[in-house]
């Protein structure tokens, strides 16, 4: 789709950049410079909104620049915007509007500008982005340290090439290539002094650490489950990343080895309805603190946290699932209840409420209290920086 042209962009673009220094998600001169010389509209000029069907699914309604004032405003708002649809999942269902998973978008502008500043770049480092996109992260890197020393990759040959046409109409021409991401850039370049990644692993890639210098640092979102977030890891000359989860919190979508979607991994059947009982730990406390359901995701590793609805009454809970189908739900609609219905095992709540122990009896710690590995073998862990305990995150 070619680039719409509208006469606002500038003054758009400078009131951006504004809101974006005075939440504080740019904190320094050179990333606010990069940010104003970046025009978003050009690497946006479509996108799926998300609205909801009289039966309550979601529906991606299609997006794009005839509507002219909404398109401006939503362009250079501050909004993660949908780009793409897994082709598995996605079905018509009126005009312009299909159903589907999303496999790709434009991050929200505070997330991408606080991953920057957190990223720590200085002129003349080499950085390879995994998760091309739309373009838009290449082109502020590009603003920020000149082309030549941006290398990204993203799975997708279609969006590598659309985003190769938008960052030349905005004068960039940074190293793009097509690829599973999760192998690092293709052809090993020299060492990268820098890796940011705008998609989710369940571990840092051992091509991440093999293609960044000793002394240069990894950003990436970890997925653990449970919930993940957003490490900054130094990597070491003995094939080590180590560090910890960053104060600026964010998630993104899972990498993907196939060019089109995702893999859908099995799971056990749920067991069946065991009992309920009381609990000290409730659907609010979880969905409220997201250190706590992050330390949750050390202590469960291979759990997820999913909603589950009644097929009778279409009554909403919280549920912790493991893998082998035990589940435990507590109700959203009166989240202050302390009952909770399980299958399988009464374990699994249990196991919860201990955590929710812990993390009150040591003051409730933010996520930058805890530290991240990635060790040469494969191995993985996190631990709480103030007392050093450890959490094996192979499940």
């Amino acid at each position: 789709m070619s680039v719409p042209h509208f006469d606002g962009a500038p003054s758009r673009l400078r009131s951006l950049v504004e809101d974006l220094r005075r939440v504080g998600a740019i904190r320094s001169a050179a990333w606010a410079e990069a940010f104003a010389r970046v025009p978003r509209h050009v690497f946006v000029p479509e996108w799926y909104g998300q609205e909801a069907d009289s039966r309550g699914i979601t529906v991606w309604r299609q997006r794009d620049a005839a509507d002219r004032d909404a398109w401006e405003a939503t362009v250079y708002s501050d909004q993660t915007l949908v780009t793409a649809l897994d082709p598995d999942t996605a079905e018509r269902v009126g005009e312009r509007a299909w159903t589907g998973i999303p496999t790709s978008s434009s991050t929200m502008p505070s997330l991408m500008a606080q991953m920057l500043e957190d990223l720590g770049v200085a002129d003349g480092h080499r950085v390879l982005e995994v998760g091309t996109g739309t373009g838009y992260n290449a082109a502020l890197l590009s603003a920020r340290l000149g082309d030549r020393l941006v290398h990204s990759v993203d799975v997708s040959p279609g969006l590598v090439e659309a985003a190769r046409r938008r960052l030349a109409a905005a004068g960039y021409r940074p190293h793009l290539a097509a690829g599973d991401g999760q192998q690092g850039f293709p052809g090993h370049p020299a060492p990268f002094d820098r890796t940011i990644a705008t998609c989710s692993v369940p571990r840092i890639p051992a091509a991440w650490i093999e293609q960044t210098r000793p002394g240069g640092a990894i950003l990436a979102d970890v997925s653990m489950g449970i919930e993940g977030g957003l490490v900054r890891l130094t990597v070491n000359e003995e094939g080590r990343a180590v560090g910890h989860f960053t104060t600026t919190t964010g998630r993104f979508m899972a990498a993907r080895s196939d060019a089109h979607a995702y893999r859908h991994p099995g799971r056990a059947p749920y067991a069946p309805r065991a009992g309920f009982r009381s609990a000290s730990l409730t659907a609010a406390d979880i969905r409220a603190h997201y250190p706590f359901r992050l330390l949750l995701a050390f202590h469960l590793p291979g759990a997820e946290l999913v909603y589950h609805v009644d097929d009778d009454t279409g009554a909403m809970s919280l549920q912790l699932q493991g893998r082998d189908g035990t589940w435990a739900r507590a109700p959203i609609a009166d989240e202050d209840t302390t009952i909770a219905t399980y299958g399988g095992s009464a374990d699994l709540w249990r196991r919860a409420e201990a955590v929710w122990q812990w993390w009150n009896d040591h003051d409730r710690p933010a996520q930058d209290r805890f530290g991240y590995a990635r060790e040469a073998d494969g191995r993985h862990y996190a631990w709480h920086i103030p007392d050093g305990h450890r959490w094996p995150l192979d499940a």
